[in-house]
């Protein structure tokens, strides 16, 4: 299996299902767009194993495709600064740099603040309050890889011929065309009323914001753009892509404070054209 890197540690990240994956991708595509970023597993991954033409990453989260951005062009000086937070790491510290507002930083420092944070909070969630301000507590470990050089020199690599750009979902599939591949990888539906980690922004993603993801994956389907999108299996998901191509893999979910509530869980997976495997067996 190619191994890839990823940028930051993110609830739901696909690093785990790249292998359950393969079979799920197309073979062959022109240019490939992922407007929910995160730490990019799925896009390092298919630019190792299918070289698209062209790569297109988009996200809201601002500070996230500051880091991307920051990777992409200034990686030696982003690797010193985060062995400076490595090397000065504990709890008091955490939550100064947690409490400095990003805007008043240069794009380098509000880079490495992402990612520090990211690397050292409770289990890499990304959720803010209704100011927009990041409060996840730190978490519990020994030795937290902040500043994982030999990842960071092959993100720079691999980014070398990729757009990044802060758009709205539906904005940075726009120039998809035929032949393309897009991956939507949203904040998931909430599999019940206690599920409260939908917050990704100060915005929720839930019924208006999937239905309008759902409208944008029916226009990329209609312009013969090859389109798979992951979300939770719920019922209201099921019915909204009920017309499309639906398999289940199996996903560890490690964002419970109990971690005997934790392990492997459903996941839906849509496509708009065949896929070469039966559906999974749901757990």
């Amino acid at each position: 299996m190619t191994k890839v890197p990823t940028l930051v540690k993110w609830v739901g990240g696909k690093k785990q299902l790249l292998s359950q994956f393969e079979s799920l991708f197309p073979k062959k595509f022109n240019n490939y767009f992922e407007p929910f970023a995160g730490g990019g597993a799925v896009a390092f991954y298919l630019i190792k194993t299918r070289n698209p033409k062209k790569v297109f990453l988009s996200d809201i989260n601002e500070e996230l495709i500051d880091a991307y951005n920051i990777v992409k062009n200034n990686p030696e000086k982003l690797i010193k600064l985060l062995e400076q937070y490595k090397e000065n790491h504990n709890k008091e510290n955490y939550y100064d740099v947690r409490a400095k507002d990003p805007k008043l930083l240069s794009e380098l420092e509000r880079a490495a603040r992402f990612i520090y944070l990211n690397k050292t909070c409770f289990n890499g969630l990304y959720r803010v309050n209704l100011k927009g301000g990041f409060n996840v507590p730190m978490g519990n470990y020994k030795n937290p890889a902040i500043a994982n050089n030999k990842d960071l020199t092959e993100i720079a690599s691999l980014l070398k011929n990729v757009q990044v750009e802060i758009k709205q979902f539906h904005e940075g599939v726009e120039t998809a065309e035929e032949g393309d591949f897009v991956y939507f990888d949203p904040p998931y539906y909430p599999l019940n009323r206690t599920s409260n980690f939908t917050s990704y922004n100060k915005d929720s993603f839930l019924e208006k914001e999937q239905i309008k993801l759902f409208e944008t994956f029916r226009k990329l389907d209609k312009k013969r753009v090859k389109v798979m999108l992951s979300n939770s299996d719920t019922d209201f998901i099921k019915n909204l892509y009920k017309d499309y191509n639906q398999t289940f893999v199996q996903a560890r979910r490690m964002i419970n404070s109990n971690a005997k509530k934790r392990g492997a869980i459903n996941e839906l997976v849509v496509t708009n054209y065949p896929i070469s495997v039966q559906a999974n067996l749901k757990l």
